[in-house]
């Protein structure tokens, strides 16, 4: 068959290379793609966010029987319910399904009726109330954008002053435009983040294996939010606490889809923090996470188009999914300056070295091709996948490889991954 994956980032290229393994598949298309994924996958130029017209004639022109969307702005968009309505087979959840995504207030709202665990919160679209709350609140709290950021519309603050100020910036100044215009203020939760994704079909779901991603810029978690600089599998996960998570976070969550006459068939991440031992809730993803899809994918055993193939057809509840029982841990390589403003255009030296290098995954993002000359093109431009026989040793093989590579002004964390077993 022929399979269309939909965006440009480190996730999918992850996508691609993974699907270009299937037994099933001759043919892989991306839309925008990369220069990276532009050496296994046919990549065009088409709107991809908003406007889906373009995207349906070039998968009826080009014979397409599977689509795969990656990022979540053509979700939220409506992008399944267009394709569906032409009777195009598309991996991911409807419109109504993605607004767990899209609206962070509808998200935490959701969460509250169905018995979800997460922190205390309060949602606001009018400046004065919002900074009332904050001021009679005991610490500081975490401040969130209702609408889609790029991953980076949640701040934790390390003051009232400051949260106050974050409220002005999205709802007055508007400085993320219409997704600032409300916002979720809630309590600070403490302890360590996880990322957990399932695969449902609407009926039943299939756990994928457990990841953890590193969203501040900085060494030990600190700076501003990223898109993500890292990601590792496994995550440290007890069996106590993954029976928690599928009773407290999982089961309530489609409990509540089902009483809320959502079919979601795709993939669902849920943002925990575990506080005292206890899984709480951050946030809903309405797809593969990324970086976490770099980390993820290299251990999966099963012909990935297997579990797409039977997520649409309602049959998960047959699959056994295997994975490889090693460590991968990916290594995000950005931009200098990113995530604020950052240059374009500077030459990557040295991705050659890495293709002969064993145990080692390069996943391309911001990087596009120049006169057979690769060159940065974006904030988060590769992602250094390493695996070993377990997370430390695969983050060891990754920064091995980046080592081996460069270009003006790239910046990554040195600390992914190394202090895990």
């Amino acid at each position: 068959m022929k399979v269309l994956v939909i965006g440009g980032g480190g996730r999918e290229h992850a996508l691609c290379w993974k699907i270009s393994q299937s037994r099933k598949v001759k043919e892989v298309f991306c839309v925008p793609g990369n220069g990276g994924i532009e050496k296994i996958a046919h990549c065009e130029r088409l709107p991809y966010e908003e406007d889906f017209s373009f995207l349906v004639k070039f998968v009826k022109d080009n014979g397409i029987d599977f689509t795969v969307v990656g990022p979540e702005a053509p979700l939220v968009g409506g992008i399944v319910d267009a394709f569906q309505e032409e009777g195009l087979k598309i991996f991911g959840p409807d419109k109504k399904a993605s607004l767990l995504e899209g609206s962070k207030v509808y998200a935490k709202h959701f969460m509250k009726k169905h018995g979800v665990q997460t922190a205390e919160f309060e949602t606001f679209s009018d400046l004065s109330k919002a900074i009332s709350f904050i001021q009679r609140q005991r610490e500081a709290p975490v401040v969130k954008a209702d609408g889609l950021a790029g991953g980076k519309g949640s701040f934790v603050t390390s003051s009232k002053e400051e949260a106050i100020e974050v409220v002005k910036n999205l709802i007055e100044r508007k400085v993320i435009g219409s997704a600032g215009e409300r916002v979720v203020v809630e309590k600070r939760l403490r302890g360590r983040e996880v990322s957990f994704f399932i695969l449902t079909d609407g009926i039943s779901f299939k756990p994928l294996v457990s990841s953890k991603d590193h969203k501040p810029l900085l060494d030990g978690d600190r700076g501003p939010n990223t898109g993500g600089m890292g990601a590792y599998s496994p995550a440290p996960l007890s069996l106590s606490l993954y029976k928690k998570i599928i009773k407290k976070i999982v089961v309530p969550t489609l409990r509540g889809l089902k009483e809320e006459k959502i079919n979601y068939k795709g993939v669902l991440y849920f943002g925990l923090m575990i506080q005292e031992g206890e899984p709480y809730l951050l946030e809903y993803n309405c797809r593969f996470g990324d970086p976490e899809t770099q980390a993820i994918l290299p251990r999966l055993y099963n012909d990935i188009m297997d579990l797409f193939e039977a997520t649409l057809e309602g049959r998960l509840s047959t699959l056994n999914l295997k994975w490889r029982s090693k460590g991968v841990t990916c290594v995000v390589v950005a931009s200098g300056g990113y995530p604020e403003k950052y240059e374009k255009g500077k030459v990557i030296e040295g991705l050659d070295r890495l293709e002969r290098m064993r145990s080692l995954f390069v996943f391309c993002a911001g990087v596009k091709r120049e006169n057979g000359i690769f060159v940065t093109d974006g904030g988060r431009v590769l992602g250094i996948t390493g695996m070993g026989k377990n997370v430390k040793e695969a983050a060891k093989m990754a920064y091995k490889g980046i080592r081996k590579i460069r270009f003006e002004g790239m910046y990554y964390r040195r600390d992914i991954g190394i202090f895990e077993g």
